[in-house]
């Protein structure tokens, strides 16, 4: 059984800085995907960055150069250090892990609740 676990989330003022981390546990495939995904009330879902298990990255366009992501394959952790924080980016942050076995299989954690007072 897959179990990811996410910390980091908090309340930060516009301009400040938070760091995100999630660790993996349980049957993870070689071939996969971990990353962040965040979502606000009425609204779906949506990529923030992903980082595939041979460090290939993809960020979202809002992005804007302000977040890094990174991962430890040996220890099934992934991070995402978000600086310049705007209260749009308010949301509950969910870690992801994408498997890829003959189809893509997501799971994900509980979430982080992000918020960025202006």
């Amino acid at each position: 059984q897959v179990q990811l676990v996410e910390s980091g989330g908090g309340l930060v003022q516009a301009g400040g800085s938070l760091r995100l981390s999630c660790t993996a546990s349980g049957n993870i495939g070689s071939i996969n995907a971990m990353g962040w995904y965040r979502q606000v009330p009425g609204k779906q879902r949506e990529l923030v960055a992903h980082m595939s298990d041979i460090g290939i990255t993809n960020y979202a366009d809002f992005v804007e150069g302000r977040f890094t992501i990174s991962r430890d394959n040996a220890k099934n952790t992934v991070s995402l250090q978000m600086n310049s924080l705007k209260p749009e980016d308010t949301a509950v942050y969910y870690c992801s892990l994408a498997v890829m076995t003959s189809s893509l299989q997501y799971y994900w954690g509980q979430g982080t609740q992000v918020t960025v007072s202006s």
